[in-house]
C-alpha cells in the first residue's frame, strides 16, 4: 500500500488487476504524488500527434506546476487513474468536478504503443464507477474531430452520449449511471478480454519447461516428456542450469536465452524459487505461466502472502497465472496437441470442457473421463486458483466450437454473482455440469483465499439452478452426466420407455424414472435376448425402433441382464443405430458386468508432495468405480448401475425442459425510484460509523420501502388506553391489538395478537386482559394495526452475504419454517420464471393453490411483492436485512402486517459494476 497523500485518503479499493482486450494484463489504481516522475516519462515517450491531441497543443514536456496538478488529487473532486505494465504507465483516464456538483470533465490518454487494447474503456468504467462513489452523475469531455480513437471509447460504452460541434472541438456529455446497454456493452468486452487470455493460454505458439529435468519421475522431467510425445505443434524449451541436453533437445540455462518467444512457461521449480522464475517470465514477454510447485497451501498465511505476491506480480507483467499447485493443462486439437499435464498421454478428443481445483480432483476428474472413454476438448487443472477460475474457462468454453458440453469440480467459489451471469449465458447452448461439495462456500480448502457465506447452504444451490446448470454431487455423478450431453441429442419431453430382458428389472426401473420425475410411457419387458444373435439383435432393433416413433417416448432406457453370445458391444450397435435414426437419446444398464479398465496407468500428482495424495484419489476413484460405469459402446452412454443411468437422463430431461423454457425478462417492476431510495439511505448512514447495524423505525422503513411500491399496513404503539383509542380511530375501525415483541405479536395461543376488535370500549378491554396475560414475558410494549383481509401467512426475507451478496428467502410463516426449514432462496437478479418458481419452490407452497378445496391466493400479488423485494436489496447493499413477517396472502391480494429493516455501512460486492478479476 502507497503512503497516504496529503489531499485526501488513498482509495485502495479503486485498486484492481484488468484483462485487456487482447487477453493481456495490466494493473490499475489511482494515481499519487509519487507518480510525477512516472507522468512525465510517459509523456515524453508520446508522440507528437498524441500529445497535441490530449492538450490540443504540443508540449515537449510538462511543467513542474502541471505535474503537481496531475498528480496530487483529493480522490473526491479530482481524481485520476492510472493503468500500468510491469511498474511503467500505459495509460491515464483523470476527472475533474465542475460547478455542477453532479458533472465532471473527463479526459484520457493512452501510450502509443498500447493504443488498441482496450485501456481507454477500461479506465472510463472505472472512472464512471468512482465518480458515481462521489456523487457524480455525468461526464462531459471536449475531443477534437480527428481523434476519432477517443470518440468511439465514449459512443461505444453504451451510454447515451450527446454531441454538439464547437469551435473544432467536439463537446459530449452523457449520464453515467449504469444501463441496460452499458452493462451489456461491459459484459460484452469483459467475455472478449477473458476468453482470449484464456485461448493464449492453451492454444499458445510455443512452450517452454522451466526446471525441466534429466531424473525419472520428477514434475519437470514428467511434464517435458507429455508436452513432446503429446505431440504438441510449437517449438518446445527446455529450461534447466545444470543440463545441456533433456529429453534429446539442448536446454538452456534461463529463459533469456532461448532463441524465439515463449508465450506460455511451465514451472517446476523448487518453492522459493518460484518468484524470480516469475520475474523472468514477466521480463521476457511471456504471455501465462503453469505453476505446478506446491507449498503454499502448507505454509499457512505466510504461504497465502506469497502465493498473493506471485499473482499480482504476473498480472502486473501481463500473465495470467494457473495454479500453483495445479495439475497441468491439456488442448486436443490437433492443431494444438497440448498435454502440459501429469496425465502420461493426450487425452481421447472429444467435446468435454473439464475444470478442476486440486491435483487430486483433477487427477479423479481426469481418469473417470479416460476410463469411461469421453472425449475432452481442454482440461484444465486450477491447483489453488489463485487467478484463473472457472469463470474464466466458462468465457472461453462460450466461443470454443471444440467444446459441446463443460464440467467444473468445484472446491471453492470467488465470484459466485458472476458464476451465475456467465452460467446463465453459457447453460443456453451448453450443457454445465457442476460437482460439489455441500460445504463449499462455507468452508476453504488449504490455499484458498476467497470469502465464506453466511446464507443458508441451499441458496447456493439454488443460484446454481437458477443459472440452468446441472448439479451433481460426485465426479461419478457428473461423469453419468456427460456421457449423455456429450454423445446423445437432448430429450425434447419427460417421457421415457424402459426396455429390458426381465419384467423385474423393467419394473424396478420404471418406478426408479418415476420417483426421479420422469414419465414412464412404455415398458418393454419382453426382450428375448436368448434366442441368439440372429434372431435377437433384429428383434431388438424392431422394437426399439417401432417404441422411438411414439411421439410421447422422447428417451429409452435399456437396463439388460448378461444373455448368452451377446456382447456388450453388439447391442451397443444396435442401440446407437436406432438413436440416431430417431435422434432421441438411448442410455444402457448392463447389470452384473463390470468395468474392466478402471485402473489409470501412470497417474501423478502435480508434485513429489502431491504425488501420494494424487495417486491415493485415483486408486479411491478405481475402487469407487467398480458397479457404476462400463466403457461406452459405439456411441451409446452404458452403466452398468440402473440407478446411475436413470439419475443422469432425469438430470439432462430437467436442462433441457430449461432450455427451451421462456425464461422472461430481468424483473423491473414499475413505480420503483431507485435514486430516491439512494438519497434515503445517504441521509440515514450519515451517523453510522463502522460496521454498526441499524434497525430502522418504523416510519424511516415504510418510506423507504415505499420508494419501491411496497406498503406495510399501518400500525400505532401507544401507552394509555386513550392513546390507543385515539389510534384506532385514525386507522379506522375494526382493528388489531398486538405486541411489539417479535416473538410473540403473531402468537394468537401465546396471547400476543387479538383480531377483529370493533369499538372503543372492547379495544379497552383487550387491552386491560392483554397486558395482565402478558406479564409472564415482561409485559411488553402494544400496538394497534387496522385490520387485514384473512389470508395465509408467509414471510420473505432478503440479506446481504458476504460472498453471495444479495440473497432473498420465501416461505410460509410458522412452523414451516421455523421447525422444518421449509425456505426457498433466491440469488438477484431473478428473471419473470425465476420469481414465477420462487413462490412454488417451498414443499408447503401447495397451501397456496386451492390445497384441500380453500380458495387460491393471488400469486401474481406474491410475486410482484417477490420481484420489487428483489430489486430493493439488488440495488441497495447497504441494506443488511429486510424481513416482513408475516405478509397475509388472500385471493385479492397481499398485505404485509409486519416489517423489520436494517442497514450498515455496505461492503464492496464481488461483482461491481466495473471489470476486475478477483483479488
Amino acid at each position: 500500500m502507497v503512503d497516504q497523500p496529503a489531499d485526501g485518503v488513498y482509495p485502495e479499493h479503486w485498486e484492481a488487476d484488468v484483462v485487456l482486450r487482447d487477453g493481456g494484463t495490466a494493473h490499475l489504481r489511482p494515481i499519487h504524488p509519487a507518480d510525477s516522475d512516472a507522468v512525465q516519462a510517459f509523456h515524453v515517450g508520446q508522440s507528437q500527434k498524441s500529445i497535441y491531441m490530449r492538450f490540443f497543443a504540443f508540449k515537449s514536456k510538462l511543467s513542474a506546476k502541471e505535474l503537481k496538478r496531475f498528480t496530487e488529487v483529493d480522490y473526491k473532486d479530482r481524481v485520476a487513474l492510472v493503468i500500468t505494465i510491469g511498474g511503467e504507465i500505459m495509460g491515464i483516464g483523470r476527472y475533474d468536478r465542475l460547478d455542477d456538483p453532479e458533472e465532471a470533465e473527463v479526459a484520457f490518454n493512452i501510450a502509443d504503443a498500447h493504443q488498441g487494447r482496450g485501456i481507454g474503456s477500461i479506465l472510463l468504467e472505472h472512472l464512471a464507477a468512482a465518480a458515481r462513489e462521489n456523487g457524480i452523475r455525468k461526464f462531459s469531455a471536449e475531443v477534437l474531430p480527428e481523434n476519432r480513437k477517443m470518440l468511439m471509447v465514449f459512443s461505444d460504452a453504451g451510454y447515451d452520449v450527446k454531441r454538439h460541434f464547437d469551435d473544432g472541438v467536439v463537446s459530449l456529455e452523457f449520464n453515467i449511471d449504469p444501463t441496460d446497454k452499458s452493462r451489456a456493452v461491459m459484459e460484452s468486452r469483459e467475455h472478449r478480454a477473458e476468453a482470449r487470455s484464456i485461448q493464449e493460454l492453451l492454444a499458445p505458439s510455443s512452450v517452454a519447461v522451466i526446471g525441466a529435468s534429466r531424473k525419472w519421475g520428477t514434475v519437470g522431467y514428467q511434464l517435458l516428456e507429455h508436452i513432446i510425445e503429446g505431440g504438441f505443434t510449437g517449438p518446445v524449451y527446455a529450461i534447466n542450469p545444470e543440463a545441456l541436453e533433456l529429453a534429446g533437445m539442448l536446454s538452456f540455462a534461463k529463459l533469456s536465452e532461448v532463441p524465439g518467444p515463449v508465450k506460455l512457461a511451465i514451472i517446476a521449480v523448487p518453492y522459493d524459487e518460484v518468484p524470480k522464475v516469475v520475474q523472468e517470465c514477466g521480463e521476457a514477454g511471456v504471455k501465462g505461466i503453469v505453476v505446478a510447485t506446491a507449498g503454499y497451501a502448507d505454509d499457512g498465511e505466510r504461504g497465502l502472502a506469497r502465493q498473493r505476491e506471485l499473482v499480482r506480480q504476473a498480472r502486473a507483467n501481463g500473465m495470467r497465472v494457473i495454479g500453483p499447485a495445479s495439475l497441468g493443462i491439456v488442448n486436443t486439437n490437433p492443431a494444438v496437441s497440448l498435454n502440459a499435464s501429469m496425465a502420461p498421454s493426450l487425452a481421447r478428443r472429444g467435446g468435454l470442457g473439464l475444470f478442476s481445483q486440486s491435483a487430486a480432483i483433477g487427477v479423479s476428474l481426469y481418469a473417470a473421463s479416460s476410463r469411461r472413454r469421453v472425449g475432452i476438448s481442454t482440461f484444465l487443472s486450477a491447483g489453488n486458483r489463485a487467478d484463473v477460475s472457472g469463470n474464466d474457462m466458462m468465457q472461453f468454453w462460450e466461443d470454443d466450437a471444440d467444446t459441446t458440453a463443460v464440467g467444473l469440480y468445484l472446491e471453492s467459489i470467488g465470484n459466485p454473482r458472476k458464476f451465475s451471469r456467465l452460467a446463465r449465458r453459457l447453460a443456453r447452448t451448453k450443457p454445465v455440469i457442476v460437482a460439489k461439495s455441500d460445504a463449499m462456500g462455507l468452508n476453504l480448502p488449504p490455499g484458498h483465499a476467497v470469502r465464506t457465506t453466511q446464507a443458508p447452504p441451499e441458496a447456493l444451490d439454488a443460484m446454481m439452478r437458477q443459472a440452468g446448470v446441472i448439479r451433481v454431487e460426485t465426479i461419478e455423478e457428473l461423469m453419468d452426466v456427460a456421457q449423455i450431453v456429450s454423445s446423445q441429442p437432448l430429450p425434447k419431453g419427460p417421457g421415457v420407455a424402459v426396455f429390458s430382458n426381465s419384467s423385474a428389472l423393467g419394473k424396478v426401473v420404471a418406478d426408479r424414472a418415476t420417483a426421479a420425475g420422469l414419465g414412464v410411457e412404455r415398458i418393454v419387458a419382453d426382450v428375448d435376448l436368448d434366442a441368439g444373435m440372429s434372431r435377437a439383435l433384429p428383434a431388438l432393433r424392431r422394437s426399439l425402433q417401432e417404441t422411438l416413433t411414439v411421439d410421447s417416448v422422447h428417451a429409452v432406457v435399456v437396463a439388460l441382464l448378461p444373455a448368452r453370445g451377446l456382447t456388450v458391444e453388439k447391442i451397443g450397435a444396435v442401440l446407437a443405430e436406432c438413436s440416431a435414426a430417431a435422434g432421441k437419446p438411448v442410455v444402457a444398464a448392463f447389470t452384473g458386468l463390470l468395468d474392466p479398465s478402471i485402473y489409470v496407468e501412470g497417474m501423478v500428482g502435480a508434485s513429489e508432495d502431491a504425488a501420494a495424495g494424487a495417486a491415493g484419489a485415483a486408486a479411491a476413484e478405481s475402487a469407487g468405480a467398480e458397479g457404476t460405469a462400463l466403457e461406452p459402446a459405439a456411441g451409446v452412454p452404458c452403466y452398468s448401475n440402473p440407478g446411475a443411468a436413470v439419475a443422469a437422463l432425469a438430470a439432462v430431461v430437467r436442462y433441457a425442459h430449461w432450455v427451451v423454457r421462456d425464461q422472461g425478462l430481468f424483473v423491473e417492476p414499475e413505480g420503483c425510484d431507485p435514486e430516491g431510495a439512494h438519497e434515503d439511505l445517504e441521509e440515514l448512514l450519515r451517523p453510522v460509523g463502522g460496521e454498526q447495524l441499524v434497525r430502522l423505525d418504523p416510519a424511516s422503513a415504510a418510506k423507504l420501502l415505499g420508494r419501491y411500491g411496497i406498503r406495510v399496513l399501518p400500525s400505532e404503539g401507544f401507552e394509555t388506553e386513550d392513546d390507543a383509542v385515539a389510534a384506532a380511530e385514525r386507522l379506522g375501525w375494526p382493528v388489531a391489538l398486538k405486541t411489539t415483541d417479535p416473538a410473540l405479536r403473531h402468537r394468537l395461543d401465546l396471547g400476543g395478537v387479538r383480531l377483529d376488535i370493533q369499538d372503543a370500549d372492547s379495544l379497552r378491554r383487550n387491552i386491560s386482559q392483554m397486558r395482565k396475560s402478558l406479564q409472564r414475558y415482561g409485559s411488553p410494549s402494544l400496538e394497534v394495526q387496522s385490520m387485514a383481509p384473512v389470508g395465509q401467512a408467509c414471510t420473505f426475507r432478503a440479506i446481504e452475504d458476504p460472498l453471495l451478496g444479495p440473497v432473498v428467502s420465501f416461505g410460509l410463516a410458522g412452523d414451516a419454517v421455523n421447525l422444518l426449514d421449509d425456505w426457498a432462496h433466491r440469488v438477484p437478479p431473478l428473471s419473470g420464471s425465476d420469481v414465477h418458481d420462487f413462490i412454488r419452490a417451498p414443499r408447503a407452497s401447495r397451501k397456496l393453490f386451492g390445497y384441500q378445496g380453500l380458495p387460491a391466493v393471488d400469486a401474481a400479488a406474491l410475486e410482484d411483492l417477490a420481484a420489487r423485494l428483489t430489486r430493493l436489496k439488488d440495488n441497495h447493499p447497504e441494506i443488511a436485512l429486510v424481513e416482513f413477517n408475516p405478509v397475509l396472502a388472500g385471493p385479492d391480494g397481499a398485505v404485509i402486517l409486519a416489517a423489520d429493516v436494517r442497514i450498515a455501512n455496505a461492503a464492496q460486492r464481488t461483482d461491481t459494476a466495473r471489470r476486475a478479476m478477483r483479488g
